[in-house]
């Protein structure tokens, strides 16, 4: 986890107190402490936490009781007893209960973080041996957000890693949502100007005045909104890399000052005479067909003789739904932390309708519907009618012909 657990510490000795809060804020975990069972509860019912440390013998309310809430109410919470009183019928009956671990008072910081972290490591390990989880052999070093198993992303990082250490221009072709901008910024990072900027442009969201000033600068007044001098993304990219999202919306004329920037590197903003040099790589993308759009005269064809020096294409999520699973769940622990929701996975049935369904928006699209089913459910575990009332209206007719309504 990126963050470290969420603790709640419960024991009637303050001097515990404040060291279990010393010991374990040192190793980065968050911690509360309270002096009864009663407190702890009802900061059980206000919060969520991933450990509870609690002593065995408290007045009104002891930790055993503690601990049978706790599996009651909270399943899945880690409870590890603390007690003075150590003995192997109070242990064994405690992790009976379901308790992780059993600390005898004293004990020492190292005795603590490894109760602690022990219990962490196996909590996880219990959850990775029932759902599938992504392994840092899935994300690929350096390739960072790209995920994926199949041949045909194992192709992409193959791609990726040939072409990420030269200068070449690269053109990266998929549908939209498939990822192409995590693309280009894998082989930015993974290459040499790695520790300088990677400025990306969607030229599909901007009037052709207004984006060639974005790209090239302008002065003051060269256009109605220009109240100021600005850089643009070339300049602001000298050293590193560009990207320019849907380079097939751009107008004939701007396409002819990418192709002088390419070959030249150099450019003039709107409306200035001083000629500019840049160091820039230069990536671009497209859902667009750029040879057809060539012999339609829609595209320069010098530009794209330019721009395909190494094409890479992203293929939609339907024609790799090997995928999915990876994907599903990825994003599931991501947004489950952040919504401090513990959804552990998908039925079998759930699993089976997101692999039928066509994914018409790609991995954005995947990701959207996860984000909405975390925010939506209060369930572990998500099943197929989650799935079926979450995936966009639209696209029901679809879902009703895979899953008949009487499910």
């Amino acid at each position: 986890m990126s963050l470290k657990a969420k603790i709640l510490v419960i024991d009637d000795e303050l001097v515990v107190l404040k060291s279990c809060h010393r010991i374990l804020s040192e190793e980065g975990y968050a911690v509360q402490t309270v002096q009864t069972g009663v407190e702890g509860l009802q900061r059980l019912k206000n919060e969520k936490f991933d450990i509870i440390l609690t002593d065995l013998m408290m007045p009104e309310i002891s930790g055993m009781e503690i601990l049978k809430r706790t599996m009651e109410s909270y399943p899945g919470t880690i409870v590890i007893m603390i007690t003075g009183y150590s003995t192997v019928q109070t242990a064994v009956e405690a992790i009976k209960l379901g308790a992780t671990d059993y600390i005898p008072k004293p004990f020492t910081p190292d005795e603590l973080l490894n109760a602690v972290n022990k219990a962490l490591e196996k909590k996880k390990q219990e959850r990775e041996s029932v759902y599938p989880r992504v392994k840092e052999s899935d994300v690929r070093e350096g390739l960072h957000n790209l995920l994926g198993k199949s041949e045909k992303m194992q192709e992409v990082y193959r791609l990726i890693k040939r072409v990420a250490p030269t200068n070449a221009t690269v053109l990266i072709y998929g549908e939209s949502g498939t990822g192409k901008e995590l693309v280009a910024r894998a082989i930015h990072y993974d290459s040499e100007r790695r520790e300088r900027r990677l400025v990306a442009a969607d030229c599909s969201t901007r009037p052709p005045n207004i984006l060639e000033s974005e790209l090239f600068g302008s002065m003051r007044g060269s256009f109605t909104d220009a109240t100021t001098t600005r850089l643009g993304l070339f300049e602001i990219a000298d050293g590193g890399t560009l990207f320019l999202d849907e380079i097939g919306n751009t107008s004939l004329e701007l396409q002819g000052k990418l192709l002088r920037v390419l070959e030249e590197q150099e450019f003039k903003p709107v409306d200035s005479s001083a000629i500019k040099r840049v160091d820039v790589r230069l990536i671009v993308a497209t859902n667009r067909d750029l040879k057809a759009m060539v012999a339609e005269g829609m595209f320069r064809e010098d530009l794209y003789d330019r721009l395909k020096v190494f094409p890479i294409t992203v293929s939609p999520l339907r024609e790799r739904l090997g995928d999915i699973p990876l994907l599903a769940y990825y994003f599931l622990d991501q947004l489950s932390q952040e919504a401090n929701k513990e959804i552990k996975g998908f039925s079998a049935e759930a699993m089976n309708l997101l692999m039928q369904y066509h994914w018409p928006g790609n991995v954005r699209e995947l990701k959207n519907v996860i984000e909405r089913l975390v925010i939506m459910s209060e369930e572990e575990l998500l099943g197929k009618a989650h799935i079926r009332g979450t995936i966009k209206e639209e696209s029901q007719p679809e879902i009703d012909r895979l899953v008949p309504r009487t499910s």
